[in-house]
C-alpha cells in the first residue's frame, strides 16, 4: 500500500471547483469538487458509468467542463489545450504507434517537443531503464507481450517528466498475476519520481493497494474522499461499504444509546445488536448496522461477545489462504464469515448444514445512516 503522507496546510496541486459535465440532459459529472496533494497517489474509483473517466478527461484537456474550474499547481488551466497543461496521460489502450519502435514510440513526444537528439536519446534510455526494458528497445509493439507494451506506454507517458501523470485503467489488459506484480511497481515507481499520480478504477483492490487517497465516485458524484483504511474501516454510506470489500448489513432501528454505546433493534438479527458510536443517536431512528466478514468470529459457550446469532451454514468456498461461509440466520438472512487457513486443514472442520454460533465485538462494527 502506499504511505504517502500529506501535510493539510499544504497548497493542493489539482484543485477542482463545482465542476459539471452535461452530455445532452444527462450530468457525466455532477458538480465534483476536490483536492489532490503533490506527490500522492489518488485514485478515482467507480462502478463503469459513475463519471470518472470523463473527469480524468476533463484534467488532461481532452473534455471541456460545462460548468466550474480547473487548477494545477494554482493555474486556472479550464481553458488550456491539453499540451500547454503540466500533464501526461495513459490511455487504457496504451495506443502505441505499431510502425514504430519502442525507442521511437518513447521519444515521439519529446520529438514533437523539439528536444535536442542526443538529449532525446538520453531520455529514452533512462525511461527504458526505469521501468526495466531497456533491451527491447529496438522491438515493435506487435513483439511485446501485454506487460511489456503496458510498460512502454508508461515510459511514453513519463517521459516528458509531467507534474501529474494520468492513468486510465492501467491495468486492465494485464492478467492478474501480472496486474498484482505492477501495483506495486507502479507505486514504488511513483514514489521514486515524486510526480503525482491520478488513477481511474474500477477495482477496489487495485484502489486499496496503489493509493494513498481515493474518491469513491458514484453517478457523477463523490460519495467519499478517504485513506484507504478509512474508507474501509469507516465508510460514511452503505454504497461505500457495499462497494470497498465484502460487508454484513443488518437494518434495524436504534432502541437505546449509553455514551458511546448504541443498542439497535434488528429482525434480521433476530434480536439487538451492540455498536460502539460516539455521534448521538435519536431512538426510533432507522440505521444499518455493517460488519466485515473477517470481524466475525466463531462464539464458544461462555464468549463475552455482546453480537451473537446461530445459524446454518448453506454455502462454503475454500480460497487457500481463507475460506469463506455463508450462514443462514432463522430470520432468512445469510452472514458471511470468514476463517483463515493457517494450517493445512482448518482447525475447525466445518460443514454444509452445520448449525454455528458467530458473534462480534461492539467495536468491531459500525453505524450507518438509512
Amino acid at each position: 500500500m502506499n504511505n504517502t503522507v500529506t501535510n493539510a496546510d499544504q497548497e493542493p496541486l489539482v484543485r477542482i471547483q463545482n465542476i459539471s459535465k452535461v452530455f445532452g440532459s444527462t450530468y457525466a459529472v455532477d458538480n465534483i469538487s476536490l483536492d489532490i496533494e503533490e506527490k500522492a497517489f489518488f485514485s478515482l474509483l467507480g462502478s463503469s458509468g459513475c463519471g470518472k473517466t470523463t473527469l480524468l478527461r476533463m484534467l488532461a484537456g481532452f473534455e471541456t467542463p460545462t460548468e466550474g474550474r480547473i487548477y494545477i499547481d494554482g493555474q486556472d488551466v479550464t481553458d488550456l489545450p491539453p499540451y500547454e497543461r503540466q500533464v501526461n496521460m495513459m490511455f487504457q489502450s496504451y495506443a502505441l504507434f505499431p510502425h514504430m519502435t519502442v525507442a521511437d514510440n518513447i521519444a515521439y513526444g519529446l520529438k514533437q517537443d523539439r528536444m535536442a537528439r542526443a538529449q532525446r536519446d538520453e531520455r529514452v534510455r533512462d525511461m527504458l531503464a526505469l521501468v526495466q526494458i531497456e533491451k527491447l528497445g529496438h522491438r515493435k509493439p506487435h513483439q511485446l507481450s501485454g506487460g511489456q507494451r503496458q510498460r512502454v506506454a508508461l515510459a511514453r507517458a513519463l517521459a516528458k517528466l509531467p507534474k501529474i501523470l494520468l492513468l486510465d485503467e492501467p491495468l486492465g489488459a494485464l492478467d492478474r498475476k501480472l496486474r498484482e506484480q505492477t501495483q506495486f511497481e507502479l507505486v514504488n515507481l511513483q514514489e521514486r519520481l515524486g510526480i503525482t499520480f491520478i488513477v481511474v478504477t474500477h477495482d477496489q483492490e487495485e484502489a486499496m493497494t496503489m493509493s494513498s487517497r481515493i474518491a469513491l465516485m458514484r453517478e457523477g458524484r463523490i460519495e467519499q474522499v478517504d485513506s484507504p483504511r478509512r474508507m474501509y474501516e469507516f465508510p460514511l454510506s452503505r454504497y461505500a461499504a457495499s462497494f470497498i470489500g465484502n460487508v454484513n448489513l443488518f437494518e434495524g432501528t436504534v432502541s437505546s444509546q449509553d455514551g458511546d454505546q448504541v443498542r439497535v433493534d434488528s429482525e434480521e438479527a433476530g434480536g439487538q445488536l451492540l455498536v460502539r458510536h460516539s455521534q448521538p443517536m435519536t431512538v426510533g431512528m432507522p440505521v444499518t448496522v455493517a460488519v466485515r466478514p473477517e470481524k466475525i468470529r466463531m462464539a464458544q459457550a461462555g464468549d463475552d461477545l455482546p453480537n451473537q446469532m446461530q445459524g446454518v451454514i448453506r454455502e462454503i468456498a475454500y480460497l487457500g489462504d481463507e475460506s469463506i461461509y455463508h450462514v443462514e440466520l432463522a430470520s432468512g438472512k445469510r452472514v458471511k464469515y470468514t476463517q483463515p487457513n493457517v494450517q493445512a486443514l482448518a482447525e475447525l472442520p466445518l460443514t454444509w448444514g452445520q448449525t454455528i454460533a458467530l458473534g462480534w465485538y461492539a467495536d468491531r462494527c459500525g453505524l450507518l445512516a438509512q
